[in-house]
């Protein structure tokens, strides 16, 4: 009995998450825009996330350099190192790292942001004066995790390969330009495109989750910090299956 409710809870939960997926692109299509709160979405989703990712994206390039390095010395190939350490961070390693990132910083702090004006009463207030704030509140958030995680990933790519350049020379050394020359002869837009295409939809999955679980958000404010705690869950697990959904369409598409 207990797996039945648990299996009906799931499914109501997947239907209020397709439903709320479609009054976003409804009401995001409709006048009127919220450029201004779109624009301050990005600030705070983009510029405010960046030093976390940029440190997390640096860390990571220098780890995996040093170490691959081993085990390509072990083989005599330790002059592909850039190109590996290239086409690992640009296809999988960083596009995931930074949308998991971004979930547990953006998706819980819009869980527990909407999650606190629910249990306030501020949503209610909104739609007695006349304000829609599903377009103020929840479309401008989405559409901004939608657009600044392809940035952010781009950024991540960035500092991640120059933290592997750092991480070559620890124990080697290699030229500047060598380096950037070997990465660009490993890396092709085959490598590129399908890794930032898929972004957009890992933002949109993070901002649609967060925004859910705090809109609907109850029982006070313990339903707070549940709303921001299962937002990092959905989210990082949605993170992983559209990962999943993607590489087996670039397979199937003769792109990886």
């Amino acid at each position: 009995m207990k797996n039945f409710f648990d299996v009906k809870n799931f499914l109501e939960e997947v239907g209020g998450l397709a439903r709320f997926a479609g009054r976003f692109f409804k009401e995001g299509f409709r006048p009127r825009y919220e450029i201004a709160e779109l624009l301050r979405q990005c600030y705070w989703v983009g510029y405010k996330s960046l030093p976390l990712v940029g440190t997390t994206a640096f860390i990571m390039g220098l780890v995996l350099t040093i170490q691959s390095r081993p085990t390509l010395v072990e083989f005599g190939a330790e002059s592909l190192l850039p190109n590996m350490v290239s086409v690992s961070l640009l296809r999988e390693i960083s596009p995931v790292i930074t949308a998991l990132i971004c979930a547990g910083k953006i998706g819980s702090g819009m869980g527990a942001e909407l999650g606190s004006m629910r249990v306030t009463e501020q949503i209610d207030a909104m739609e007695v004066s006349g304000t829609n704030p599903f377009k103020y509140l929840i479309v401008t958030r989405v559409l901004a995790t939608t657009l600044m995680l392809p940035v952010l990933v781009n950024l991540s790519n960035a500092i991640s390969l120059y933290g592997g350049y750092l991480g070559v020379n620890i124990r080697g050394s290699i030229s500047w330009s060598l380096y950037w020359a070997q990465v660009f002869q490993a890396a092709s837009y085959s490598d590129l495109m399908p890794s930032l295409i898929k972004t957009f939809f890992f933002g949109f999955a993070i901002g649609l989750v967060g925004c859910f679980k705090g809109y609907y958000s109850e029982r006070g404010t313990e339903g707070v910090g549940r709303s921001a705690n299962s937002a990092v869950v959905v989210a990082s697990l949605l993170v992983f299956i559209i990962d999943l959904i993607a590489v087996q369409i670039t397979d199937l598409l003769g792109l990886t």
